[in-house]
């Protein structure tokens, strides 16, 4: 599987949950709900990020600089989402506004890595890098393959 085949499952799992959030939780759930969710949206998106940074990110690190180009602002973004979370894990009544807030930002992030970063990705890498850090990726989640 190609590394980002692999992010993009991962993207589609996070938009179903985060679509759950929006429409099940918005309306006046307990701070203990929202900090809860908050904790587990802050473990499983930072692992997310953790894993583009590592693997896909620092390949494309000669390619495209580190600094002022796309991955500068993509580790903005999740620097962003990852410190919003972290106040709303322990916000209290403030968790549903960074909550909401930090999955509008990693909903407008995934649209700019899957319309620019991941072409961008498949052309300056190639099949066999993104194969390869595919492999990783599994590895890492601890993926069955056959």
């Amino acid at each position: 599987m190609l590394l980002t085949e692999a992010l993009l499952g991962e993207h589609g799992v996070f938009k179903a949950l985060f679509s759950w959030v929006q429409g099940s939780l918005a309306h006046g759930d307990s701070e203990e709900s929202w900090v809860a969710l908050a904790s587990l949206l802050l473990e499983t998106l930072g692992g997310h990020a953790r894993l583009e940074d590592e693997l896909l990110f620092k390949a494309l690190e000669p390619h495209l600089g580190t600094e002022g180009g796309p991955l500068y602002v993509m580790r903005l973004e999740h620097d962003e989402i990852e410190t919003a979370l972290g106040r709303a894990a322990s916000a209290g009544k403030a968790a549903p506004s960074e909550v909401m807030g930090a999955l509008g930002v990693a909903a407008e992030h995934f649209v700019k890595e899957e319309r620019v970063l991941f072409p961008m990705a498949r052309e300056l890498l190639g099949e066999e890098t993104l194969r390869r850090l595919g492999a990783e990726w599994s590895a890492r989640r601890d993926v069955f393959t056959a």
